[in-house]
């Protein structure tokens, strides 16, 4: 009895140790592939939100194309390239030499500021601070640079990097946008293979999941992004025309207030106050009133990109787009607002089946 009892404790360590070996070694599997993939999950998950977002225009396209996917994949890539990283480039490259030529003439002492204008006295909380920095600044910039040494230094390579990083990001939108045009031409096998996998995990609820997850991708990302990069890249040309220093910077820090559902008025407004003192009256009204298009211009593009049916707080997509870019750059500023929205709804969806499922389970009781 106990040689029996000591043979089964034997067999059962055995299998305990077996196991855990097995274990660890799928584990290790596991970790070492995702290191090594680690570098591409943001470009890939973009890649995903883009091809939903672009589905509808891809199966127009192939069914004008008599159902040639390939070829309209390729249109949708070379437009997209066209419309979107071009302009983004110039204002990249816009932002990288500003921040450059600001730089090299702190280092060489050449730099020279324009005269501010009296009107910026009348500014609330911060105009006569400013007009006395702005003012001491525009005498003896020297002077001011060596006050605030370590400040300046800081925010000279703090632009640079960022300026780097909107190349970066550009580069990693062109890939995600190749990649997006491969999905889309394998849409139904991709389909059928992410149903199988949403069945295998959540039962009945896969395909309800999938259809929220659709859902909400197009809607954040035509009604929200799609709006706040038109606003952003019609700033950014707007500023470039107008030889806005940092050009590239200002057009980013618009983007970022579009997608808050913020106005760009907020940093458009204090730059056509500058224009003003720099630039004649003439350029200068018709910057403010082409400032106030782009402010207002979400009125009918939102109407237009079908935002209206979005139900998602402005909060979740700010807090998702502002942590997606302090986490992964420009590509996560995207990806972030539209994660977090995307979790957000799929815990609502989750929240109301339980709430339904109870009532129903209720009205049952009650019947019976």
């Amino acid at each position: 009895m106990t040689d029996k009892t000591g043979d089964n404790e034997q067999v059962f360590n055995r299998r305990i140790i077996d196991i855990a070996i097995k274990l660890g070694a799928l584990a290790l599997v596991i970790v070492w592939c995702f290191q090594i993939i680690s570098p591409f999950i943001m470009i890939v998950i973009w890649a995903a939100i883009l091809a939903v977002a672009l589905f509808p225009l891809h199966s127009k396209l192939s069914r004008l194309l008599k159902g040639n996917k390939k070829f309209a994949s390729i249109i949708i890539a070379l437009l997209g390239i066209s419309i979107i990283a071009v302009p983004s480039t110039n204002l990249a490259s816009s932002a990288f030499d500003s921040a450059q030529h600001v730089y090299t003439e702190m280092e060489a002492g050449t730099l020279k500021i324009p005269k501010p204008n009296d009107s910026i006295k009348d500014w609330p909380l911060i105009g006569e601070k400013l007009f006395q920095l702005w003012y001491e600044s525009s005498q003896d910039i020297q002077t001011v640079i060596e006050q605030y040494s370590e400040q300046v230094k800081g925010l000279s390579e703090k632009l640079l990097s960022a300026a780097a990083g909107i190349v970066g990001g550009i580069l990693q939108f062109i890939a995600s946008l190749i990649i997006a045009t491969v999905f889309m031409t394998k849409s139904t096998s991709l389909h059928n293979g992410v149903s199988k996998l949403t069945r295998r995990l959540m039962n009945e609820s896969g395909d309800r999941t999938i259809n929220t997850t659709i859902a909400t991708i197009r809607s954040v990302a035509t009604g929200v992004l799609g709006v706040a990069a038109i606003q952003s890249l019609l700033a950014g040309v707007g500023l470039m025309i107008a030889h806005i220093p940092g050009a590239g910077v200002w057009a980013i820090i618009v983007l970022i207030l579009a997608i808050a559902q913020l106005p760009p008025i907020i940093i458009l407004g204090p730059i056509a106050a500058y224009y003003f003192s720099v630039a004649d009256t003439t350029p200068a009204v018709l910057f403010l009133i082409f400032s106030v298009i782009v402010s207002t211009s979400d009125a009918f593009l939102k109407p237009l990109f079908l935002g209206r049916g979005m139900n998602i707080p402005m909060l979740v997509i700010l807090l998702g787009a502002i942590g997606g870019m302090l986490m992964s750059g420009i590509v996560g500023l995207f990806v972030g607002a539209i994660v977090l929205a995307l979790g957000y709804e799929l815990i609502m969806d989750w929240l109301n089946q339980k709430t339904l499922n109870k009532e129903s389970a209720s009205k049952h009781k009650t019947e019976y």
